[in-house]
């Protein structure tokens, strides 16, 4: 049977490399969240609990799941083709003039300037995020669009061919972790629409009830401490569950732990775990190139835990290493 999410995307985030000259880009952050408007094509068809996956024209960036988007009422200014106005203008690096029309194919130095009311988008999928880059090449991935020809920069993606593909290439767990998030955060009855005040900015999103009041709690008796690496500021801790909240849909008072955003994402792609029974971290073979997270290895954890804590981190261990080691 086949468990293909009803929609998938594959996204542009080009950042210097675009080409497109029509308007100036968008600001995003690929490993965090992307940005668009209602001149897009597709721009209302991405939803909370799509699967995505961000590529830069060039190579595989990584894969999430969308878990929230805010629109917001803004300002855009195109540029436009001077003989006949469209914004399909090409931006090119090199050769001069400097803009390309590729509708009427007219040359031209200088662009004009329109500026535009449209609709403001911003999906966040951090939480999700697994870094993949260069797994998939261009070819690869253009090979597994649902439309080959398909050239803007949210395109529908064959999700079971994508998975196939990432799957060949060893990154299986990637993709398992996405297809086990998609249901549950897409097509759910805890998908709420919130307005908030003024009117200007709502968010689609499963809310994580309770979320800040469990970082507070957890600040409280953990400090400002991340569990596998030791003190850290503040604003780099994040509050990470144990176990899927996704699933569970509530928070434990001992079902989490203070983690540096980093280890925290690395935590939940089991690249790193903890032995229950030493409470050591184990460090994935795949981090022994990066110096920061393979000395991690072996090492204990910097807090002393509740024994609810130790249960929960045995039920992380037997997901990320004994099925792998059997």
């Amino acid at each position: 049977m086949d468990d293909a999410p009803r929609r998938a995307w594959l996204l542009m985030a080009a950042g210097d490399n675009r080409g497109h000259g029509g308007n100036a880009g968008y600001d995003d952050q690929y490993d965090a969240y992307y940005s668009w408007d209602s001149n897009v094509p597709n721009h209302k068809n991405l939803q909370v609990g799509d699967p995505i996956a961000l590529w830069d024209k060039e190579r595989l960036l990584g894969v999430s799941v969308i878990e929230a988007i805010e629109t917001e009422p803004g300002r855009k200014m195109l540029s436009r083709c001077p003989e006949c106005r469209t914004t399909r203008i090409s931006d090119r690096k090199r050769a001069v003039p400097r803009f390309r029309c590729m509708r009427c194919k007219a040359e031209f130095e200088t662009a004009l300037t329109d500026v535009v009311d449209v609709d403001l988008y911003t999906a966040r999928y951090d939480a999700a995020w697994t870094a993949l880059d260069g797994v998939l090449d261009e070819r690869e991935l253009r090979a597994v669009q649902r439309n080959a020809i398909d050239i803007n920069a949210m395109r529908p993606l064959d999700w079971s061919a994508f998975r196939d593909a990432l799957v060949s290439k060893n990154a299986d767990r990637a993709i398992n972790r996405v297809s086990a998030r998609a249901p549950d955060l897409a097509w759910s009855s805890g998908d709420v629409q919130v307005e908030l005040a003024g009117g200007f900015r709502q968010s689609l999103v499963r809310v994580r009830r309770g979320q800040s009041k469990f970082r507070q709690h957890l600040l409280a008796n953990q400090g400002n401490v991340c569990a596998l690496t030791g003190g850290a500021p503040e604003r780099v801790l994040e509050a990470g569950h144990l176990y899927s909240y996704a699933r569970l849909g509530e928070h434990h008072a001992h079902g989490g732990l203070m983690l540096r955003r980093d280890i925290h994402r690395l935590f939940d792609d089991g690249a790193l775990a903890v032995d229950p029974a030493q409470l050591h971290i184990d460090v994935a073979p795949e981090l022994s190139a990066y110096p920061q997270y393979a000395r991690l290895h072996d090492e204990p954890l910097k807090l002393r835990l509740q024994e609810s804590q130790v249960e929960w981190l045995a039920k992380h261990w037997a997901e990320h290493r004994l099925s792998i080691t059997v």
